[in-house]
């Protein structure tokens, strides 16, 4: 059987070691559906209902493996509905191979149905992007697509016209012109580990021993990086502060480490910020410059494998443009241990209090179900290697807080992009991917509604994973970043009635219940936890509680009362809520 361009596509991908595919077939990529159908001993695909969900499945994919995460869509619509979730990997820096269809050459231009020109189209969001006009360019141009989103850890993107999709491979439509030379390429990347420069290593070794009080901020840069981060923060006597992505680089109940930065992470963070004198960051370019020490108030050593990512946020003094581990093992042996432990010890003693401040939110006797506790039993009767997946609103929030990061447990969000809806999508992938894991979508009540659909992509699938749906109802980070700003809320919160969404687990076959009592909680993870297929969980909790920063600031406080003022909706009970959340804290 002559081989034709799609079947050359997909061989190529096997080569490359990819086994798994999401997508959505079309007309613009039947010929690229017929490739995939006649290597489907080797590569498995996928089918979703939305191709947003496909973008996700392979960023998910991606993100939890390492590897490339490949999606497909049609022409025009399909691979317009990718773009988001393409997006959550280009700003979170992983490899996703996106392969869309596009209307055949001779009607290109000609307001044909569907003509969408996806080069253009994918410009600011891919590294590589072509679209294949030759069969002659194959399988040279998947090559350099799948290496550069290997190496570069970023979005690649072929579109392959109805035509060339259909054509032999070896064939050219230009007979009569001298041809080229095709590219001669192989499935073949180098990623070796990338070492720290002497000099540089010197030279960061000389600022942190002229340190006093040093703090370390880490990342998912510095995700294979555990062992080497904890010896190096030992031996400096420096408190850990950990962003969003990289949660589960640092066990969260390490004496080392303070927790999170940022608006959902830790007073003993923010405040570790503000007195430390140099910080020493591993595996990140954290994006919100008002957490950090001010500019120019601290000696700042950088570590990060992409030297362009260095410096971006405060001036840096040493940069070490190197792999994390790599790094931190050739760094360890130039450095003293810190004989004055002094400055640990006090953020130990306060990270210890913010443990049991946040422990005592898991209050089983609420009514309605606080947040807190509907994740906090989640957290205690997860396994060990569980993977969480969460959505972006006010469950982020609450997992940042709430899910420990113990043995090798993993968190997964989307962290620069902070797009609602990829914690189904994500939990799907990361399942296939990890079968022998048990894998948990913590997800809002909005965000999964937006892709609900794909819960039956699961039971199709027969795939384990387990949906815990915080339902209250609204938009609830919305809600509250509009209070901060100083404004009553408006149109986030939904009317009644409520949704049940474990009635939708149930009519696709899956296991599903509804929770309204705090009593029923424990019972309802833990009968989900142990179902032998997919499983949901819709637990409604108080629309009320507020996402607290770990530290209210003062503008924070004036535009919340602000908001108060103006007529703010639900005012007592939020007050009532804040109150006795203040109150357990105290008494912890």
């Amino acid at each position: 059987m002559r081989e034709i361009v799609g079947e050359a596509l997909a061989a190529r991908l096997c080569e490359w070691g990819v086994d798994t595919v999401f997508g959505l077939p079309g007309d613009g990529i039947n010929g690229l559906m017929e490739g995939f159908r006649r290597c489907a001993d080797r590569l498995r695909f996928v089918l979703v209902h939305h191709e947003e969900a496909a973008a996700f499945m392979a960023t998910g994919y991606a993100k939890s493996t390492g590897r490339l995460g490949v999606c497909v869509a049609t022409s025009g619509p399909g691979a317009i509905h990718l773009l988001n979730g393409l997006y959550d990997a280009k700003l979170d820096h992983v490899p996703v191979l996106a392969i869309t269809g596009m209307q055949e050459t001779s009607v290109l231009g000609s307001y044909y149905q569907q003509e969408v020109h996806t080069p253009q189209l994918y410009e600011n969001v891919a590294g590589y992007n072509l679209m294949v006009t030759n069969p002659g360019q194959m399988p040279g141009v998947v090559d350099i697509a799948v290496r550069s989103a290997l190496a570069n850890g970023t979005v690649a993107h072929l579109s392959f016209p109805n035509d060339i999709s259909v054509a032999e491979t070896g064939s050219s439509p230009y007979r009569h012109v001298s041809p080229g030379t095709p590219p001669a390429s192989s499935p073949v990347l180098s990623h070796p580990p990338v070492p720290a420069a002497q000099d540089d290593l010197d030279r960061a070794a000389r600022v942190l021993a002229e340190s006093g009080k040093i703090a370390m901020l880490v990342g998912i840069g510095a995700r294979n990086a555990r062992d080497e981060v904890l010896a190096v923060a030992d031996r400096l006597a420096a408190p850990i502060v950990k962003t969003l992505p990289g949660k589960h680089v640092v066990p969260d109940e390490h004496p080392l480490t303070t927790g999170g930065l940022g608006l959902l992470g830790t007073r003993p963070s923010e405040e570790l910020m503000e007195e430390c004198d140099t910080l020493l960051m591993v595996g990140t370019c954290f994006p919100y410059g008002s957490y950090l020490p001010a500019p120019g108030r601290v000696r700042v050593v950088q570590v990060d494998r992409d030297a362009s990512r260095i410096g971006v946020r405060l001036p840096v003094e040493v940069a070490l443009a190197a792999d994390a581990a790599t790094a931190l093992r050739q760094l360890l042996p130039l450095l003293d241990r810190a004989a004055d432990r002094s400055f640990l010890e006090k953020y130990q003693r306060a990270g210890a209090d913010w443990r049991a401040e946040m422990a005592a939110l898991r209050d089983p006797a609420r009514r309605p179900v606080a947040p807190q506790y509907f994740i906090g039993c989640v957290d205690e009767l997860a396994a060990d290697d569980a993977i969480l997946t969460c959505d972006s609103g006010t469950i982020a929030t609450w997992s940042a807080r709430q899910w420990t990061i113990r043995g090798g447990r993993e968190y997964y969000l989307s962290g620069n992009l902070a797009t609602m809806a990829c914690g189904l999508p994500y939990a799907i992938a990361m399942q296939l991917a990890h079968p022998g894991r048990q894998v948990i979508a913590y997800v809002g009540d909005g965000g999964f509604a937006m892709l609900m659909a794909e819960f039956l992509t699961a039971v199709r699938h027969d795939l384990p994973i387990k949906v815990m749906v915080n339902n209250n109802n609204s938009y609830g980070q919305i809600l509250w970043e509009q209070i901060l700003l100083g404004y009553p809320e408006y149109a986030v919160r939904h009317r009644e009635p409520e949704p049940d969404f474990s009635a939708w687990a149930r009519s696709c076959g899956g296991y599903g219940v509804k929770v309204t009592e705090p009593g029923q909680v424990s019972d309802a993870v833990r009968a989900a936890l142990a179902h032998p297929g997919p499983a949901l969980v819709d637990c409604t909790v108080n629309p009320n509680e507020p996402p607290m920063p770990g530290r209210i600031r003062y503008e924070q406080a004036k535009e919340f009362t602000e908001a108060f003022l103006r007529g703010q909706p639900h005012r007592m009970a939020t007050l009532a809520t804040v109150a006795r959340d203040k109150i357990r804290q105290l008494r912890s």
